[in-house]
């Protein structure tokens, strides 16, 4: 769409956590090119009239994993490539009908996908891709089966599959990480700790040395980006930070002495509620490895915990879903269990403001301001009083816009 005038809009704004009734928001191509708070915005624009409705922006999901397709990991294992992509497009589509505009991909999402999205082949939100983990020999990426590993290793080896790379000492480490920035990733993901899906690492085993850890992020930074780690244990959290990782994946068991160092290295936590509570719900009947479901009740309970840890800390705490397979219909879900320990107006910030800056994207992404991209949601209602519309499978959304372009609702 090239123009296009919003008038009488309930205008979000976040920074200030207050809603401005009767404003209009002008947008060219992709992006917001003008923003009237409580004011009128004249034009030859075709015009779309919000009757009063909350204009805001886009939500980022700082944590999913579109490529992860079913819970069934045996099963997952064995679809073929073309299968997992069609799989992988629906799921897409679907997050972004759900408000999600801009999503971060923590591991498995090929470049494929990503350059159908580019080129208009697939809807879907606008992706930052890990592309494959990082993972040690025996870490929550290693899902080969115990005995087939190879008797002829080396201090450089690296086994990869389409999910990981594991590698093995700094040289190994920097190598995978090289070939996922080549291949385009905008950021890398490495496995610091043990994990619910692996199946031969307890949950608080820390992994990966200071100096492996240290040969990602150095290559990250000479890309000019950063790494994010999945880590649990308040030791592979320490142990994370203080080597360069910029961003904290999950922390379910982080203590106020860990959640400390990450303020002062200025790392984000990015906490996963609805995951563990979906794999509770669904998980057996879905064929979720039994093993897996047994780790989850040492973490069941400890997430909120976690998060209201790091913001006492002063920590900045984004906004993640990493549902798996079945599970994905229920990412809103993530917004209300965060409303356990935040206001809706944090919650929203978090998945805005906070993930935009993570991203390195802040005034682009998560705002509606001249010059951001034009991702903007129309919801029913008061989403700072009450998060359900936005949280239930987006049934609250009238409109979706990303990039200028509406994916979901109509214009007049």
């Amino acid at each position: 769409m090239s123009e296009l005038i919003i008038k009488d809009a309930a205008l979000l704004d976040l920074d200030s956590g207050e809603i401005v009734p009767g404003s209009s928001v002008r947008v060219a191509g992709e992006r917001i090119v003008e923003v009237a708070p409580g004011g009128r915005i004249t034009g030859d624009a075709p015009v779309l009239d919000a009757a009063g409705r909350t204009l805001m922006p886009g939500l980022i999901d700082a944590h999913v994993h579109a490529a992860v397709t079913t819970l069934d990991m045996p099963a997952l294992a064995r679809r073929p490539a073309s299968r997992l992509g069609i799989e992988t497009a629906g799921l897409l589509e679907a997050m972004v009908r759900r408000g999600f505009t801009t999503v971060r991909d923590a591991g498995g999402l090929d470049r494929g996908i990503a350059e159908a999205l580019d080129t208009g082949l697939i809807k879907g939100p606008r992706v930052f891709r890990s592309g494959r983990v990082i993972s040690q020999t025996g870490g929550h990426g290693d899902f080969d089966p115990v005995g087939t590993g190879d008797p002829r290793l080396c201090a450089c080896h690296i086994s990869s599959n389409w999910f990981a790379h594991v590698a093995d000492g700094p040289d190994a480490v920097r190598r995978a990480v090289r070939e996922e920035l080549k291949d385009g990733a905008h950021q890398i993901k490495i496995m610091a700790s043990g994990g619910l899906s692996s199946p031969t690492d307890p949950l608080d085993m820390v992994q990966y040395t200071h100096e492996e850890i240290r040969a990602a992020t150095s290559e990250a930074a000479a890309r000019g980006t950063y790494v994010l780690a999945h880590a649990f244990a308040p030791e592979a959290v320490v142990r994370a930070v203080t080597a360069g990782v910029k961003s904290i994946e999950h922390g379910f068991l982080l203590d106020a002495a860990s959640a400390r160092v990450m303020a002062e290295h200025g790392a984000f936590l990015v906490p996963t509620l609805v995951v563990l509570e979906q794999l509770a719900e669904i998980g057996r009947r879905w064929g979720y490895p039994a093993q897996s479901l047994d780790k989850l009740q040492a973490v069941l309970s400890a997430g909120t915990n976690a998060v209201e840890l790091a913001l006492d800390a002063g920590v900045r705490v984004g906004f993640g879903t990493d549902l798996l397979g079945e599970s994905h219909p229920e990412q809103g879900r993530e917004l209300l269990l965060r409303a356990r320990v935040q206001t809706p107006a944090d919650v929203l910030r978090s998945a805005t403001l906070v993930n935009a800056e993570l991203l390195g994207r802040a005034g682009e992404l998560g705002v509606v301001a001249p010059g951001a991209l034009a991702d903007l949601l129309l919801v029913s209602g008061n989403p700072l009083r009450d998060l359900s519309p936005l949280a239930e499978s987006g049934v609250g959304i009238d409109l979706v816009m990303r990039g200028g372009e509406v994916v979901r609702g109509g214009l007049p």
